[in-house]
């Protein structure tokens, strides 16, 4: 009975579509792993610099599609090898000859492309598993390809160069994998156990003279420091941004790994960092991240090394071989049309593949670094230093934008969600509701300018200071000190979710109560904008990626916030009109607080916001924005400082975080609290008299 029932339900596929695919799913796995194959070249790199959803998952599809495809198609070919003894027509054994040539084609695919290795860092963590792949694939595909040389067809030689092509692409994948893997790239950073100097001979020698009846002292000898060098071959001036954030990452990539930096690290950036002016800074920043996402998501570690060159020659010379050959192989005819255009498709679109690979290669600032230097004098590098390709520094290199989620907004534009049942039994109901929010508005370049010389002033004001770390623990404060505002001290002293609403909602009712003020006029002053953007960003960290903000209850204090912002929306009929509700919401008498009234069971921010905005108009239009602005980069440097690296590395795959440059620029400046090494060893003598 049970056989009947599964002979009825494998019955409902009709015959004619299980004999077409019988005979064509090789062909169709070919085809698709060769698809997703260009997929994953185009948009391998594109995904560092586009912050929208989908484009993370079509690439996410094609790179988990493409080794399961790859490997499914290894498995027919060697199932249909293992058959071979079975079948005698002439037809089957044409086929056979041309699947044991396409057979290493699938060992390049798995292989993938240079511009993607791991889709996010986990994947680094599992190198060991790639590892076994590469043995159990590379053995498979060998195994196909022993069974068919005994053929009197030359395909299965013309199949070894493709074959030894894609063990090295297999091979650099996984050698990538592993060194992008976070203990791997720790331990390679380390510096050599340094037990200091030797202060037991040190004291022996002391006590000995003592007792000999000298009087001795012992004097520290100050070290003058060595300053480096950041000026590169003028003939190189365009590409000197370049070569200096190569350097500037090979010291500070340790960040990632949460390693520790010296004084001279941070003498060495600071003496740089100064000089430049904020578009300069942010672009040295920029390209300092590209490098760190070429490390932790791409082969750039394997293939920009004097061996990884060699492979790449190598590879590419033994994919061009194969198709010449072939082309020049007089037993074409006898193989059906189809599968020569299969065949001819896939070592066209090889090739292809790698030439645009070659052409990226040229073009990325690995390249450029090493045309910096001036030490090359080839006719092919003065080829290269003169391409005007190779001379800009304008490629783009992150989104350059901010998401920005408001909650004001949020309360106002709610709608439930078409198919929100049905998204809610998928459990992908509060994932849209949060992208269906978030909007993006572009860095622009004054912003990148309050914010850069906001550090640079205080690093330059820190040389003085015991504690040059203190605004990476200010959240504000500093800000509201220097402007004169002990009054508002308050809401930078509660918990740091918190302080982020309650300033996320004065800036709002400020921005929108001056509009209302000003009569609907739209002209804005530049700190108005930067403090909404910030403080949109802020809120979109909070609610979207909280995991890069310090642990808090920002979620239900968000969610509480809401249910009360609504609430009073709806009983006053606000609704729609944002200005007018903003208006209503400082005109509520905040005389008694609302804890007091309210208790503590609900996390609502809303009226603490009120009372906050209220102060800040007092403060009058160009003061009150001083002050906003100050205070939401400083919020902004407490948050990049105390988000771990491995979350800011994450966040490079999905077009870069503002939050990550703030991050590495304050480092840069001296501004984090990873420089352990204050002085270096002491350098000390004896004074004998």
């Amino acid at each position: 009975m049970h056989n009947s029932i599964g002979r009825r339900l494998f019955e409902v596929i009709p015959d004619v579509v299980k004999k077409a695919w019988k005979g064509w799913e090789l062909e169709v796995l070919i085809l698709a792993s060769l698809t997703l194959q260009i997929v994953l070249v185009l948009f391998g790199k594109r995904r560092q610099c586009v912050t929208r959803l989908w484009i993370r998952m079509t690439l996410w599809s094609a790179y988990l599609l493409a080794d399961w495809v790859a490997i499914v198609a290894l498995g027919v070919i060697s199932q249909n090898t293992l058959d071979k003894c079975q079948r005698a027509s002439v037809d089957d054994n044409l086929k056979d000859e041309l699947m044991s040539f396409w057979t290493p084609f699938l060992l390049l695919h798995l292989g993938g492309p240079d511009t993607i290795t791991a889709y996010s860092l986990e994947d680094n963590e599992l190198w060991l598993r790639h590892l076994l792949g590469l043995i159990i694939q590379s053995g498979l595909a060998f195994y196909i390809l022993l069974e068919s040389l005994p053929g009197s067809s030359w395909l299965p030689i013309l199949s070894v160069p493709v074959f030894i092509s894609g063990f090295i692409k297999l091979g650099e994948r996984t050698c990538a994998l592993r060194s992008a893997k976070t203990e791997n790239l720790r331990d390679s950073m380390l510096t050599p156990p340094d037990p200091g100097p030797n202060y037991a001979k040190f004291m022996e020698e002391f006590t000995l003279k003592k007792a000999e009846g000298f009087y001795v002292t012992a004097d520290e000898v100050k070290e003058i420091p060595v300053p480096i060098d950041h000026c590169y071959d003028s003939d190189n001036c365009k590409l000197l941004l370049i070569s200096e954030a190569y350097d500037q990452f090979q010291t500070f990539k340790r960040l990632f790994v949460d390693l520790i930096l010296s004084f001279q690290d941070r003498d060495n950036s600071q003496s740089y960092f100064q000089k430049l002016h904020s578009k300069e800074a942010f672009d040295v920043i920029e390209a300092e991240l590209g490098f760190a996402y070429d490390t932790f998501y791409t082969k750039a570690p394997v293939i920009y090394t004097p061996l990884g060159c060699i492979l790449r020659v190598v590879t590419f010379s033994c994919t061009s071989f194969s198709l010449i050959s072939f082309f020049l192989c007089k037993e074409r005819p006898k193989y059906h049309i189809l599968d020569l255009i299969l065949t001819y498709l896939l070592l066209v679109v090889t090739i292809l593949l790698e030439i645009y690979a070659l052409i990226i290669s040229l073009k990325s600032d690995w390249t450029k670094n090493w045309l910096s230097k001036g030490k090359q004098d080839g006719m092919f590098q003065q080829f290269l230093r003169r391409n005007p390709c190779m001379q800009s520094s304008d490629k783009r290199r992150w989104s350059n934008c901010t998401p920005q989620y408001n909650l004001l907004s949020y309360c106002v534009e709610f709608k439930p969600l078409p198919c929100y049942r049905l998204q809610k039994l998928f459990l992908i109901d509060e994932v849209l509701e949060k992208h269906k929010h978030k909007k993006y508005e572009d860095v622009s370049l004054k912003l990148k300018e309050l914010i850069f010389n906001h550090f640079r002033k205080f690093a330059g004001e820190s040389n003085n200071e015991p504690d040059p770390t203190r605004l990476c623990r200010s959240r504000g404060s500093i800000a509201l000190d220097k402007n004169d505002c002990p009054s508002l001290a308050w809401s930078t002293k509660v918990e740091f979710d918190q302080s982020i609403l309650i300033w996320h909602i004065a800036t709002d009712l400020c921005y929108y109560l001056e509009f209302y003020i000003d009569n609907g006029s739209t002209t804005r002053s530049v700190e108005s904008k930067q403090s909404k953007q910030l403080s949109d960003y802020m809120l979109y960290l909070l609610v979207v990626c909280p995991f890069m903000l310090p642990i808090g209850i920002g979620m239900i204090r968000f969610k509480d916030t809401c249910a009360e912002v609504k609430e009073f929306f709806t009983e006053r009929n606000l609704e729609r009109n944002l200005v007018i509700a903003c208006d209503k919401l400082l005109k509520v008498n905040t005389e008694v607080g609302p804890a007091k009234v309210k208790g503590d069971r609900s996390k609502s921010v809303l009226f603490d916001a009120c009372i906050l905005a209220k102060s800040l108009q007092e403060k009058g239009k160009e003061k009150k924005w001083k002050i906003i602005s100050e205070v939401w980069v400083e919020m902004l440097a407490y948050a990049a400082t105390h988000c771990r690296g491995n979350h800011h590395s994450q966040q490079l795959r999905k077009g870069g975080e503002l939050l990550t440059h703030v991050w590495l620029l304050m480092a840069h400046l001296g501004i984090t609290e990873q420089f352990q090494i204050y002085r270096g060893h002491a350098r000390a003598k004896l004074i004998v008299k």
